[in-house]
């Protein structure tokens, strides 16, 4: 069973990371940015020439790894766990090369119920390594639905404030965004080899015909459509993005992001219109203004 103490009490230590124009220029890549290498704004995510790197990849930079299978006192049944929520916010652009620091901990861990699974709420800190400005802030949500009802033996934090549903009225802005078969190949090389995204059989036994594309992976290419649409591929004027987890997305699929302006900024959800499923929900985004 999830022991809270171990859990509530997790953080990463310091997490050194190099940046560098290659990773940042795969990432884009990964995300399926530079389809048409005649797209000059796309270009400068996916070549050294003006180079800008996408604020998604904020989620990938000084990852503290799989510690939740890794420490096996946390008690938690990792077999079942699955990405919830992500979210981050910049606070300054994200470097193409130098040295960071990333600092993760637990900020939250709440029983939704014996039977109905637990949240664990990871909040992860990017540092210049030289300055120790501080870059972007990640926030994660992490769904144990086998670790439900652990507040039992003591434990558990009030649940947080749940990120707003995307309006039911039509969206004010549809963009479009292909993936390739390949993309998950692709993506992987950014620091994520479960081989749910890669091997054939795994994905079977798990229960799908095929390898799936990442969540964050997911996550980037709506960040790339938030960049297209909003910021006019300047990739600063993106302050903050959050979305939920809501079905996996094949490579080649085709990703329809559907926005809405709001008071707050921008909602929006992601959408494959061919199988008529939402991939991401609940999304939330900030830009600022030329």
């Amino acid at each position: 069973m999830l022991d809270y103490e171990n859990v509530r009490n997790w953080t990463s230590g310091d997490i050194a990371y190099t940046c560098s124009p290659q990773s940042a220029m795969l990432y884009a890549l990964g995300v399926g940015m530079s389809q048409d290498p005649l797209d000059r704004d796309q270009l400068r995510y996916t070549t050294e020439k003006d180079m800008r790197v996408l604020p998604s990849m904020a989620t990938v930079l000084a990852h503290p790894g799989f510690w939740i299978r890794d420490r096996k006192e946390m008690g938690i049944d990792h077999v079942r766990m699955v990405h919830g929520e992500q979210a981050f916010q910049l606070h300054r652009p994200l470097p193409s090369s130098g040295a960071i620091i990333g600092r993760s901990r637990v900020t939250r861990v709440v029983d939704k119920g014996a039977g109905k699974g637990a949240l664990i709420h990871v909040e992860k800190r990017l540092f210049d390594a030289t300055s120790d400005a501080l870059l972007a802030v990640c926030d994660s949500v992490v769904f144990c639905r086998g670790d439900g009802g652990f507040s039992a033996n003591g434990g558990g934090d009030p649940a947080g404030e749940a990120p707003k549903a995307t309006p039911d009225t039509a969206p004010d802005l549809v963009v479009d965004l292909p993936t390739r078969p390949e993309t998950a190949l692709i993506y992987r090389l950014s620091g994520d080899y479960n081989p749910l995204h890669s091997d054939p059989d795994v994905a079977t036994a798990a229960g799908f015909p095929r390898p799936i594309l990442h969540g964050l992976g997911t996550y980037g290419v709506a960040c790339h459509g938030l960049v297209k649409a909003f910021c006019g591929y300047d990739a600063a004027r993106l302050k903050s993005m959050g979305a939920r987890f809501s079905a996996p997305t094949f490579p080649g699929d085709v990703i329809r992001l559907e926005c809405w302006r709001t008071d707050e900024g921008i909602a929006f959800r992601a959408r494959v219109p061919a199988r008529d499923v939402t991939v991401l929900s609940h999304g939330h985004a900030v830009c600022s203004e030329v």
